[in-house]
C-alpha cells in the first residue's frame, strides 16, 4: 500500500514546495555528465564510448540508490526520489511565465521565456508560434517529467525513478541529431526511447481521459507515426487531439528549418490555449493521483 501513496505524496510535495533552488542533484549530475562527454566525445568508435559514458554516470549512481533504499530507504526514500524527478510545479510555472508575457503582449518575454524550455529558435515567433511551442513543449515534458517518473516509481520505487531520471536528462544533453552527438548520444537515445515507450502511452490515454477522448484518439491513431519521435509523437498526437488544437508543422532548431507533420486538428493555439494545456495536464495527474489512493485502498481490504 505505501508504495501506491509515494505517488500522490510525492506530487503534493512537488506541488507545493516546487524545486529545490539551490543543491539540486540534477544540476551536479549534469555538470559530471559534461565532463565525462568531454572526455569520451572524440575521435572514432564514438558509438562504443557513448556507451561506456552511459554506464559511467548512470550505473553506479543507481546501484548506490539501491543499496542505501535496501539499508535504510522505504517509502520516504521512495518519496524523496520521486519528488526529485518529479517536476510538475516547475512545468507549471514555465507554461505560465510564457503565458502571462503574452498576455501582457511583451513578446519578447514571451520568446525568451519559451527558449527556457524548448531547444527550437524563438527570436522570430510571432503569438501563435509562441503559443504553439509553448503547448508542445508542455505536452511532451508532461510525460518526460511527470507521468513516466511516477509510472516508474511506482514500478520499482526510488532506483528506478532515479534510473529513468538519469537517463531522460542524459537524453535531454546528448540525444541530439548532429554532427557532435549523432553517434555519441545514440545509446543514450535508445535508452530513454525504451523507457518512455510504456509511460508515453499511459500519458496519451490520460490526455484522451482528461480531455476530448475521441480527439485524442484519433489523431494518435493516424498521426502519431507521422512524428520523428516514437514516444513523443505519441504523446503530442493525443495532446492535441485532447485540446481541439493544431500543432506541429515546421519550426526552426540551431538554425535549420526542420519538416514537421501537422498533429491534432482544428484551430491554431492562442495564449489563453495555454492555460487548457496546463489544466490538461493538471487534470491528468489528479487521475493517476486517484488511481494509486484507490489500488492503495483496494490493497487495505
Amino acid at each position: 500500500m505505501l508504495s501506491l501513496l509515494t505517488l500522490p505524496i510525492s506530487l503534493l510535495v512537488d506541488r507545493f514546495f516546487g524545486e529545490p533552488k539551490r543543491y539540486h542533484p540534477l544540476v551536479g549530475f549534469g555538470k559530471l555528465a559534461e565532463r565525462i562527454e568531454a572526455l569520451l566525445n572524440r575521435g572514432s568508435e564514438k558509438i562504443s564510448k557513448g556507451i561506456i559514458a552511459w554506464m559511467i554516470v548512470v550505473v553506479p549512481l543507481v546501484l548506490i540508490v539501491y543499496i542505501l533504499d535496501q539499508l535504510l530507504g522505504g517509502w520516504w526514500m521512495s518519496i524523496l526520489c520521486g519528488y526529485l524527478a518529479i517536476g510538475w510545479q516547475s512545468l507549471r510555472q514555465h507554461g505560465q511565465w510564457v503565458e502571462h508575457a503574452l498576455l501582457q503582449g511583451d513578446l519578447i518575454e514571451a520568446r525568451a521565456k519559451l527558449g527556457w524550455i524548448v531547444s527550437r529558435d524563438t527570436s522570430q515567433l510571432n503569438e501563435a508560434e509562441i503559443s504553439r511551442g509553448g503547448i508542445e513543449s508542455l505536452l511532451e515534458n508532461g510525460s518526460d517529467a511527470i507521468f513516466a517518473p511516477l509510472f516508474w516509481l511506482a514500478v520499482g520505487g526510488a532506483p528506478a525513478v532515479v534510473l529513468y531520471r538519469l537517463c531522460n536528462t542524459l537524453d535531454a544533453m546528448w540525444g541530439y541529431r548532429n554532427e557532435r552527438f549523432e553517434a555519441f548520444g545514440k545509446f543514450a537515445a535508445r535508452m530513454d526511447d525504451l523507457l518512455n515507450i510504456i509511460p508515453a502511452r499511459l500519458t496519451a490515454l490520460s490526455y484522451g481521459l482528461a480531455g476530448n477522448f475521441k480527439g485524442a484518439m484519433l489523431a494518435w491513431k493516424a498521426q502519431a507515426g507521422h512524428w520523428y519521435s516514437p514516444n513523443a509523437g505519441v504523446v503530442m498526437a493525443s495532446g492535441a487531439g485532447a485540446l481541439g488544437l493544431s500543432l506541429g508543422g515546421n519550426a526552426i532548431y540551431h538554425g535549420k528549418l526542420k519538416q514537421r507533420p501537422t498533429l491534432g486538428s482544428g484551430h491554431a493555439p492562442t495564449a489563453i490555449d495555454l492555460s487548457r494545456a496546463l489544466k490538461l495536464i493538471d487534470h491528468s495527474v489528479y487521475i493517476w493521483g486517484a488511481i494509486a489512493l484507490i489500488f492503495a485502498s483496494l490493497r487495505l481490504l
